[in-house]
């Protein structure tokens, strides 16, 4: 697995947008700020200013600030403008040997998935499933806790360990009980499954799963993860960690079965450890994921604890 080097004060942060179009005057502007107040320098993309129609500028200009914030070694790490839609579009103008040349630390997540499995599929990179400009900076300074998730992960050399929650954010809760260890892989559940039956599918054999979601009603989430069933995924994995699923609502509470309810009846028959309620996803705070790298995850006690460093020295 390829690692960036780790991230280091003043080191020069690329910032792309990948995805959806910035809707909101000034935003981008307090973001940079943010994150240029924790000291790093900040060079942002072509994409990031611009707009057609929801997206972040055209298919062209997004791929090419992809290419050239990695291919430039002035910038030390990519980081998302935000999520959205548009980084499927994009997938196939991406230069992944090029990429796989020039391996530095890649973050966002939602929409951004689809980036995260084209660069673990295609170049081998580690890449982290964290805090995203727009989302996480543009309203003032990064949560602590989500600062302090991200710090670890991604400015020290050494594997982050165990990842627990903010001691008030909901308990996690254990479907199947036992033990897995394998490559964590994973990010929005929509984005994944929308990935089946292209050159970009996501291999899960042999990994661990980590799946998230915002803003779907129950039924949507029953008939993704029943894709994902259908298309063997939970049957090649070791082990499935469910994140954070934000305004996900049941769509009639008379007749309706919630995400737990669907959890047991599509995921649970594998037969794999599963639990729910790893603090990552569209939550604020939330944890810093490294996806690529060794993990080892203990439904008994709903436990991921990562053991391999996503970044180099």
């Amino acid at each position: 697995m390829r690692c960036g080097r780790m991230l280091r004060p003043g080191d020069t942060i690329g910032l792309i947008g990948p995805s959806g179009a910035c809707r909101t005057a000034g935003t981008l502007e307090r973001a940079v700020g943010e994150i240029e107040r924790m000291g790093y320098r900040v060079r942002v993309g072509k994409s990031c200013a611009q707009r057609h129609g929801y997206l972040c500028g055209p298919d062209d200009v997004r791929a090419r600030d992809v290419n050239r914030m990695f291919e430039d070694d002035g910038v030390d790490a990519v980081f998302c403008m935000r999520g959205g839609y548009g980084a499927t579009r994009i997938l196939d103008r991406l230069d992944y040997a090029m990429i796989a040349r020039h391996p530095k630390i890649f973050m966002g997540l939602s929409d951004v998935t689809a980036l995260h499995i084209a660069l673990l599929e295609r170049a081998g990179l580690a890449t982290f499933h964290g805090p995203m400009a727009l989302s996480d900076w543009a309203d003032g300074p990064l949560h602590p806790f989500s600062c302090a998730s991200m710090t670890r992960a991604l400015c020290c050399a050494q594997p982050v360990g165990a990842l627990d929650n903010a001691p008030d954010y909901p308990a996690r809760c254990t479907v199947n009980p036992g033990r897995a260890q394998g490559v964590l892989v994973g990010g929005n559940l929509t984005l994944v499954a929308g990935l089946l039956g292209t050159p970009y599918e996501l291999d899960t054999k042999g990994r661990i799963l980590f799946l998230e979601e915002v803003g779907e009603r129950t039924y949507c989430i029953d008939r993704l993860l029943t894709q994902l069933r259908l298309a063997g995924k939970f049957d090649d994995c070791v082990g499935v960690v469910f994140g954070d699923f934000k305004n996900c609502p049941v769509e009639d509470p008379d007749c309706g079965l919630t995400i737990e309810e669907i959890i047991r009846d599509v995921v649970a028959p594998c037969g794999k450890p599963v639990f729910t309620g790893l603090q990552s996803g569209h939550c604020t705070p939330k944890l810093t994921l490294p996806l690529g790298v060794s993990c080892r995850m203990d439904a008994d006690a709903c436990a991921l604890t990562v053991l391999e460093a996503a970044v180099r020295g």
